[in-house]
């Protein structure tokens, strides 16, 4: 891993700005890597260069850089190349041997002679012995690094995650490298890291905002052999749902994690489609953040997804509780004033911290820089319909995610 940092004046805004740029390097080059990206349909230029090197036979480095996600710029596609060809030359590569991840600013251009100029800093600064560096550099409006890891054997699988904000992924979710000494042939790992990523990252969402730039991508260095698919797959599954939900849990201005459990569905799209519709919701959003039990807004969501998309399925057999609470049963509310006082009881203690007033008045910021973990409000969603379930990771709506999203750029 190796990392460096520069100043850069954006050609778009007469303002400073800084850059982190960060490489992952194997010691040689591997044919065992895969990715999954973006399904925006105005992807980034490094998404367009990536889904590109899924053809190449081999892969080497990874090349990530914060602040401009190059977006629709002049001269994108080209700019990502040119940082590949020159982290290509400072590591004996070629340039089809480098994937390429910019996070950031949508719409800025990539400023690629400072970062040309900057390689040889961040190869210099190679070194082994932890991916802390990598997780640090990668990080945007993020609070803390987010790193999970997972034994399989003798081999193991680590992976490392950016992401708080524009979170609704269809597939993938922000930026996700995940590394591994396990040989797992191409083909097997990019079925897994499929599989793995709809799963996991594809049922969390902040704020319903589909990125540009998702990428989530991993390699292996084959050193060790994997002992069984099945247990390495698994295994990968639960680096991935950790970092799912880190994600969510250190997402913008998020207070309170919401745990969407949705059970007796037709299928898992169906399930699926019920959990987004809740956690999506922006009046329930901000009922949540300010732990109140409103739950008529929780039926409106389930309802109006139903109501849209399977306006057949019948929810008379529903069943919702909040806390381990019932609160709906055979489509009657079940509330009474001590369901009242328990449910605002769950949600205070599911809550991660709470706002405090900025000095001036306008600009509300996350009083932590670390969000404690195992604290969620808690859902279940029982539609008494059918054998198939998800569970879906969403968040509430606070002064902090306006505040962050209202000044991200100045």
């Amino acid at each position: 891993m190796g990392r460096t940092r520069f100043d850069f004046m954006p050609a778009e805004v007469a303002k400073p700005a800084k850059m982190n740029l960060t490489l992952v390097v194997l010691d040689e080059p591997t044919p065992a890597f895969a990715a999954v990206f973006t399904k925006n349909a105005f992807p980034g230029a490094p998404v367009l260069v990536g889904r590109e090197r899924l053809e190449s036979p081999t892969l080497g480095a990874l090349v990530i850089n914060n602040k401009v996600s190059n977006v629709c710029a002049p001269g994108g596609r080209e700019a990502s190349e040119r940082v590949c060809a020159a982290v290509a030359a400072g590591l004996g590569l070629t340039p089809g041997q480098v994937l390429p991840c910019s996070t950031g600013v949508i719409g800025w251009r990539l400023p690629v002679d400072a970062m040309e100029r900057a390689v040889p800093a961040a190869v210099a600064s190679l070194a082994g012995g932890s991916v802390m560096p990598a997780a640090e550099g990668i990080m945007t409006t993020d609070l803390y690094p987010k790193v999970r890891r997972a034994q399989v054997g003798e081999g193991s699988i680590v992976g490392i995650a950016k992401g708080a904000g524009m979170i609704e992924p269809n597939l993938a979710t922000m930026l996700v490298f995940l590394l591994t000494d396990l040989d797992v042939p191409r083909d097997a790992l990019r079925s897994s890291l499929r599989a793995v990523a709809s799963r996991t990252f594809g049922c969390i969402s902040v704020d319903s905002d589909t990125s540009t730039s998702d990428t989530v991508a991993v390699v292996s260095s084959r050193r060790v052999p994997c002992p069984d698919l099945a247990r390495f797959e698994a295994a990968l599954e639960q680096v991935c749902a950790d970092l799912a939900e880190d994600i969510v849990r250190n997402g913008e201005g998020v207070h309170h994690v919401m745990r969407v459990r949705v059970r007796g569905a037709l299928d898992e799209r169906v399930a699926r489609g019920v959990g987004k519709s809740v956690v999506n919701s922006p009046l329930f959003q901000c009922a949540v953040n300010g732990n109140d039990p409103n739950v008529g807004r929780l039926v409106a969501a389930i309802g109006k997804y139903v109501g849209e998309h399977h306006p057949g399925l019948d929810l008379s057999r529903s069943t919702l509780r909040m806390g381990g609470r019932v609160l709906l049963e055979q489509g009657t509310f079940r509330l009474d004033q001590e369901a009242e006082t328990a449910l605002v009881a769950h949600m205070k203690d599911a809550e991660l911290y709470t706002s405090v007033p900025p000095p001036d008045g306008l600009t509300f910021r996350p009083p932590v820089t670390f969000p404690p973990h195992e604290r969620a409000v808690e859902i279940d969603v029982d539609l008494g319909a059918g054998p198939a379930e998800c569970t879906v990771l969403g968040a509430d709506r606070s002064h902090e995610y306006i505040s962050e999203n209202a000044d991200y750029r100045s």
